[in-house]
């Protein structure tokens, strides 16, 4: 499947002195308040105000649906008027989500204010951040979007224990509203100093309505769909296991502790995976990656013990995430170049955010439907499989029309 003639290359607009640092620091803290933070808390949360946790998580992934939503709007306006006021913007409303947090009288004000915190979410963290990206460096853009998302890995690492420790010291409350002081010291100063005020004029000739459609033209084409829809293919199997891999090792034998570590070899296998995505041939990303993902997850599925072994296959699943998080950054921009990079990146990546956000609630869901957990694995697997097996086909159909 060739990219469509209206494709423009992807061109470098130059980045700032420090700003991939800049933006590694503000991804780390955005990723940390907005997402991490809530994760670590829910227990504390929980007990204190006699809200059903479920319900605390659940305010959380209505708020990521959100911002699967508002990430459309969001690569419109990048477009339109670059960075610089929208992620200042999404801080501020950040830090008016966590104060609205903190200061909760009941789970409905609670809920409504995590909603508030998926439009910040969509306009401060990795969407907005890829694109930035892509424009500062083009064809260079791996390494940088390498090191932005080693990086910003380790938001879990520091936020969780630091919100435990504010949560011990001075109550949830006290700690969201601490918290959201953070993202206005940090993000705000940095995005204001780093972020282009608006992107490079268009070259000549390329006037809007030529812009309107040539993105017509994409986001309608048979090659957009169905990369996006093997793309959700793809997520649904993999993060539906990995982030239901406590039931799954516990189904296997393994107690509990054991499992939560599971859980976070997960995550480090994932940072550990982005080094080695730029070390996959360009035309292989695709079929390599959602492969590697049939195979793990099928590994976790099919492997009965012992909890050592399945615990690693559960990091082979984690570093095939992280490699999937850099392809999700640059997929977009392989094939369709820089015009419109923003919006199409907002179109593309909408339901895939919102397939994260869905798969901790999708495999419980389809656990109880099919009687186990390692029936949901299989399941999940089977969904990874159909995206690597369309993957692979694509890949063949492009050499045998290029032979």
């Amino acid at each position: 499947m060739a990219a469509p003639a209206l494709a423009h290359a992807l061109v470098a607009e130059g980045a700032p002195r420090g700003g991939l640092a800049a933006l590694c620091i503000t991804q780390t803290t955005g990723w940390g308040v907005l997402y991490y933070a809530l994760i670590a808390a829910v227990r504390p949360i929980s007990e204190d105000t006699g809200w059903d946790p479920a319900f605390v998580t659940g305010a959380f992934s209505a708020g990521l649906l959100v911002s699967a939503a508002a990430g459309i709007a969001v690569g419109r306006i990048l477009d339109r008027t670059g960075p610089r006021t929208l992620m200042i913007g999404g801080s501020l409303v950040g830090i008016l989500a966590l104060v609205i947090v903190a200061a909760a009288p009941n789970l409905l004000v609670f809920f409504a204010a995590w909603l508030v915190a998926g439009t910040a979410q969509a306009a401060v963290l990795y969407q907005p951040a890829f694109t930035v990206i892509s424009r500062w460096y083009g064809p260079a853009r791996i390494r940088p979007l390498t090191v932005l998302t080693l990086v910003a890995g380790f938001a879990s690492t520091i936020f969780a224990p630091v919100t435990a420790a504010l949560t011990s010291a001075f109550g949830w409350r006290g700690a969201f509203l601490i918290l959201a002081g953070i993202m206005g010291l940090v993000t705000v100063p940095l995005h204001a100093r780093y972020l282009n005020r608006k992107w490079a004029p268009a070259a000549p000739g390329s006037a809007a309505t030529d812009h309107r459609v040539m993105l017509r033209a994409v986001r309608r084409s048979p090659e957009f769909l169905g990369l996006q829809a093997l793309m959700i293919l793809l997520c649904l199997g993999l993060y539906t296991v990995t982030l239901n891999i406590i039931p799954l090792l516990m189904e296997k034998g393994s107690d509990y502790t054991t499992a939560a570590v599971g859980l976070g070899l997960v995550g480090a296998g994932q940072v550990g995976g982005r080094l080695f995505f730029a070390a996959i041939p360009l035309d292989a990303r695709l079929p390599v990656i959602a492969g590697a993902a049939a195979c793990t997850v099928l590994l976790l599925a099919f492997l009965p013990g012992p909890v050592p072994l399945l615990i690693s296959a559960g990091m082979l699943a984690g570093a095939v995430r992280g490699c999937q998080t850099l392809l999700q950054a640059t997929i977009v921009g392989d094939r369709w170049g820089s015009q419109n990079l923003g919006t199409l990146q907002g179109i593309f990546s909408a339901p895939l955010t919102a397939v994260t956000a869905l798969a901790p609630a999708v495999g419980p869901t389809v656990a109880t439907w099919l009687g186990s957990y390692t029936a949901m694995a299989y399941a999940a697997a089977a969904a990874t499989g159909t995206a690597a097996f369309i993957a692979a086909a694509a890949r063949l159909s492009r050499s045998h029309h290029a032979g």
